[in-house]
């Protein structure tokens, strides 16, 4: 049978019946390999689910996809794992400090910033990014890659210009800056709008038909995936992600009260 593998995918509560029947699925039919470090679900342990099942909160999944795959692959395809980890803000861990040692660091955080520069920058050339795959499937460097260069340049300079502009357009409330529409990455708004607006959670939306799709960043301890999972369900949304960095999906008319609700119950944490 085929085999299927899924890596760094968050199981949603919105679909667990049918998450559970597609893997009891494809891993009776053939071999089904799931690795991720999101929180886990409310409601279901990732173990139980069928398949080979790797999930761990402990790092990056690229650091534990290639723990997976390290008896089949090269030394040298660290790099590749440490340019994911890094990617994730997850470079700190016992694996990546020890790994970072055998590694020019300097390098490796050169490569590490054009492969994410430039994959931000190509956000719907999935062709392109099947292309990039393939490239670090072969332990090339992500800077051997012209179009990739020059795609991590531009989105570079959008950023400073994103931070120029989130500067002079967040909102604030008691312990959230905001900003709407934001031209650029969500991710990178979220987080210009918690330094500009010096709130300890940061968020930036953008409206997609009936919705807003949207990225929070805290700078504090704050469990953003768990509240998120809390509250968007009540307001017919749905949210969640990792503590600190997390996205939502809100409808359009729910907004005001997803902003209110958030803000009184950061209210709990920051006290």
């Amino acid at each position: 049978g085929d085999i299927v593998f899924i890596a760094d995918i968050a199981l949603s509560e919105a679909h667990l019946g049918e998450i559970e029947s597609l893997f009891k699925l494809y891993s009776r039919k053939g071999e089904l390999i799931y690795i991720d470090h999101h929180p886990e679900p409310i409601g279901l342990k990732p173990s139980d689910l069928s398949g080979n099942v790797i999930h761990d909160t402990c790092c990056s999944a690229s650091e534990l996809t290639y723990k997976f795959f390290s008896d089949y692959l090269e030394w040298d395809y660290s790099r590749v794992a440490l340019y994911g980890a890094i990617g994730d803000y997850l470079d700190t861990t016992p694996w990546a400090l020890e790994t970072l040692r055998n590694w020019d660091k300097r390098t490796i955080y050169f490569e590490a910033g054009v492969l994410t520069q430039g994959l931000e920058g190509s956000r719907r050339l999935y062709d392109f990014k099947r292309h990039v795959v393939k490239h670090l499937a072969e332990n090339k460097l992500p800077s051997g890659l012209s179009e990739l260069l020059v795609r991590a340049l531009i989105e570079s300079m959008n950023d400073e210009e994103l931070r120029s502009w989130v500067r002079e357009h967040f909102n604030s409330l008691n312990n959230i800056g905001y900003v709407g529409n934001p031209p650029g990455s969500l991710g990178k708004a979220a987080l210009y709008a918690r330094i500009y607006s010096k709130k300890p959670v940061g968020i930036a939306f953008q409206r997609h038909k009936g919705f807003y799709n949207m990225s929070l960043r805290a700078g504090i301890d704050i469990d953003l995936n768990t509240i998120l999972r809390q509250i968007t369900p009540r307001l017919g949304g749905t949210g969640g992600g990792h503590h600190r960095a997390a996205g939502a999906r809100i409808p359009v008319n729910k907004l005001k009260d997803f902003l209110e609700e958030l803000d009184m119950t950061l209210e709990n944490y920051i006290k």
